[in-house]
């Protein structure tokens, strides 16, 4: 009789544990597969929030076929303690492990309607976009140039949606100056700050909140240009003829001003390091054109002749290596362009066209360009005519 209960008993395990192990992978499948939504959501995850809150608003939202398998997911991969406050977008069919993964992640927030403040070398302009659900995808609604007058009417209906989000984007080359009179300029901002060194801001996007300070804005800026700054300088080719890392952020940012595109990063760099360590100056217009506006704003002509030729220590027409600082804000390539430089021979270059996003014509010899300067001139003149 003992052997019978026995038997059974452990009959009765197996099948536990068979129907434990069915609705183990049951749940694991539910967990991983595509989800239930058919169009785009945003999720709200308010700051104190918990799991639970967030696994019922979205079995609310359709978004996931069971809370509970939702919690457990979050759990067993021991992401609950990584709820990031934010609104986020879910995308339609999303799974529970790609949902965890958008609300734990955190980061910028990607849900709603966002405002958009760029901060341009020629100019600024904030941008409205918002989000439309059938696609996931952000549509710009309206453009305007803050200096040109008044808000639209647009950008103020935006502004009193409670889950608005704002951004603000550096372009590669502003100034300081620049990023600091347009941040004046935002009106979800307070306070003033002082100018930053030239080259001492990241660009790139940051988002930011109302009531936020300009200083605060400008610290992350400022972090963001350390870090990146620091690692490409650890990270340095050999035998540059650089002394420290502000001397890199200096010519980054030649580099930055005077590149027509991304792909000629590594060739101007290249360049120019050529030219320091064969103690060539760097005869650069940009550089000049610094030493005339201190970076505050456009010079809007071209540069004279006895411009060129004046003593200051920005004229590298003149002097004979780099400036004292940076002339804008470069951006990760730029920085890395200076200290990973192409490895060529080139010590010239002309632009290629009047158009600068056509790039340029390089060269090792005086004669070969010489010609590249000839024919860059023709298209001047051909252009006036």
């Amino acid at each position: 009789m003992w052997r019978s209960i026995a038997s059974n008993a452990l009959t009765c395990l197996v099948v536990v544990l068979f129907l434990l192990g069915g609705v183990l992978l049951w749940g694991q499948k539910q967990y991983n597969q595509p989800g239930p939504l058919a169009q785009a959501i945003c999720v709200e995850v308010p700051r104190g929030t918990n799991f639970r809150a967030v696994s019922e608003d979205l079995a609310a939202q359709g978004a996931i076929s069971s809370d509970a398998i939702f919690r457990l997911g979050a759990d067993y991969t021991n992401k609950t303690q990584s709820l990031k406050a934010g609104s986020y977008l879910v995308q339609p069919f999303s799974s529970m492990v790609e949902i965890v993964d958008v609300v734990t992640r955190g980061g910028a927030s990607t849900c709603g309607t966002e405002v958009v403040y760029r901060i341009g070398i020629t100019r600024a302009r904030v941008q409205v976009r918002e989000l439309n659900p059938s696609t996931g995808r952000f549509v710009e609604t309206v453009v305007f140039d803050p200096s040109e007058g008044d808000a639209p009417a647009e950008y103020q209906r935006v502004k009193d949606i409670s889950g608005t989000r704002y951004r603000v984007a550096l372009a590669e080359g502003v100034t300081s100056w620049q990023v600091v009179e347009e941040l004046k300029q935002i009106d979800v901002l307070s306070g003033d700050v002082e100018l930053p060194a030239e080259g001492s801001l990241a660009p790139d996007s940051y988002e930011i909140r109302p009531g936020d300070t300009i200083a605060s804005v400008i610290e992350r800026m400022e972090r963001a240009q350390e870090v990146i700054l620091a690692n490409a300088w650890s990270n340095r080719a050999a035998d540059l003829p650089l002394d420290n890392p502000q001397e890199a952020l200096i010519l980054a940012s030649i580099i930055e001003k005077e590149t027509g595109g991304p792909e000629e990063r590594g060739l101007v760099a290249s360049a120019f390091t050529n030219r320091l360590n064969k103690g060539i100056r760097l005869q650069t217009d940009p550089t000049v054109i610094y030493g005339i506006t201190k970076g505050q704003g456009v010079l809007g002509r071209g540069l004279r002749q006895s411009e060129l030729r004046r003593e200051t220590p920005y004229n590298t027409y003149v002097i004979p290596a780099l400036p004292p600082t940076p002339i804008a804000n470069p951006g990760r390539a730029s920085i890395e362009a200076a200290l990973n430089p192409a490895d060529t021979d080139f010590i010239y270059f002309v632009a290629k066209s009047l158009n600068p996003a056509d790039g340029h014509n390089f060269a090792v010899t005086l004669d070969e360009h010489n010609r590249n300067v000839a024919a860059y001139r023709r298209l001047e003149r051909a252009a006036s005519e």
